[in-house]
């Protein structure tokens, strides 16, 4: 079977992108074809190619319960799921970065990723191969921004 480059008289700029390139039109065509898919040929062991979990059931049933002040009611405060605004004495959940979501409205999404809708903070979750992802990924950006900061110091 051609390639994608093959078929599209068309050269990789790198490598990764060729496998990336052929290894979509091979699914593609197995969707198509009502093939089952060979996923041996597919890396799916990469968590940047791949949503985050959900967040730990203990820590999403820790998230602390708010009662809506008459303030923040005055204000019109919504919930940035439904888009609602919320009641004065409405009990809600504050996410760690403070954002405030209704109950039935945070859940169900904490339940499929561990992210804050809005500002993408992540909570923890129950998954111990994305927790070591994130542990290298931190460590990653700190000897890059170390080695950054050691380059900017050999030059000023």
């Amino acid at each position: 079977m051609a390639s994608y480059f093959d078929e599209h008289d068309c050269e990789p700029t790198n490598p990764e992108e060729q496998y990336r390139q052929n290894a979509l039109l091979e699914l593609a065509r197995s969707l198509m074809q009502g093939l089952d898919i060979d996923s041996g040929s597919f890396d799916l062991s990469d968590w940047d190619q791949r949503l985050p979990p959900p967040a730990a059931k203990a820590v999403v049933q820790s998230l602390p319960v708010v009662i809506i002040s008459p303030e923040q009611a005055d204000k019109g405060v919504k919930c940035p799921v439904c888009l609602l605004e919320f009641e004065e004495q409405e009990s809600v959940r504050e996410m760690p970065c403070k954002h405030l979501f209704h109950t039935g409205c945070i859940l169900p999404w904490l339940n499929k990723t561990n992210s804050c809708p809005l500002c993408r903070l992540e909570l923890p979750t129950d998954n111990a191969d994305y927790e070591e992802f994130k542990k290298d990924k931190e460590r990653r950006r700190q000897r890059e921004h170390r080695l950054e900061d050691l380059h900017g110091a050999m030059y000023t």
